[in-house]
């Protein structure tokens, strides 16, 4: 196949190592910030929420601007970084998973939420009832029984993830073998127009997207099944 010959694999392999670490660190921060959210009754729990959802309605230029400035050598956490542990976070592949975490988050956390705030509340009741704590609710009562929001959010958070192109395009810049990944080479290459090699990339991005979401609608899809056949 002559296209494998024509395609440098390093972006698409930078995209989906950027897409693996940004999955990995969210599941551990959303995780119990969407049963916080889903358990909570404060007044300010909106607030949290709207604050959790910015990334999606926000033009990803505006976040990416205000991560660059976040993350550069002339902000407090940048100068501090640079200065002390020689850390460069703008325009390096550690800014660009900290910026994806960002941008990122609020598709880990709403499924979680969702799939949370889905649950027989007698069934937690219980939980703590016999004694377990939050944190044992959380693991052994609550998590085990939202496998189609655990399967959703990971896997819609690791696609999104891997197409990103603003923020990515604002914090990494475009330093091949480091920042340059798939959605920023498809990006250059049209600058180029070089479509061919461009379409390949494309492809490649549109053929891994469709098969997530058809992934995510199987699975789903068999649950809702076996689910039914049980009750």
């Amino acid at each position: 196949m002559e296209w494998l010959q024509q395609i440098e694999w390093t972006p698409l392999l930078l995209s989906f190592k950027l897409a693996a670490l940004t999955v990995s660190i969210l599941f551990v921060v959303a995780l119990p910030f969407a049963w916080w959210l889903s358990q909570s009754h404060s007044r300010f729990k909106p607030v949290f929420e709207a604050v959790t959802a910015l990334p999606i309605v926000l033009p990803p230029s505006v976040l990416g601007f205000y991560m660059l400035l976040l993350l550069s050598h002339n902000s407090l956490l940048g100068h501090f970084l640079e200065e002390s542990f020689n850390i460069k976070l703008a325009f390096s592949f550690t800014g660009l998973v900290i910026a994806s975490c960002f941008y990122s988050f609020p598709f880990m956390v709403q499924p979680l939420q969702s799939g949370f705030e889905s649950l027989n509340a007698h069934m937690i009741e219980a939980s703590y009832l016999a004694g377990k704590s939050s944190r044992t609710t959380l693991w052994k009562v609550a998590l085990p029984n939202i496998k189609p929001s655990l399967v959703t959010a990971v896997i819609i958070s690791f696609a999104h993830t891997v197409g990103e192109f603003g923020v990515v395009l604002m914090v990494g810049g475009n330093i091949p073998h480091e920042t340059r990944v798939a959605s920023v080479a498809i990006y250059d290459l049209v600058e180029v127009m070089d479509y061919e090699k461009a379409n390949i990339y494309a492809g490649v991005l549109l053929l891994f997207s469709f098969t997530i979401l058809v992934s995510v609608y199987w699975f789903n899809y068999r649950h809702k099944l076996r689910v039914g056949t049980v009750l």
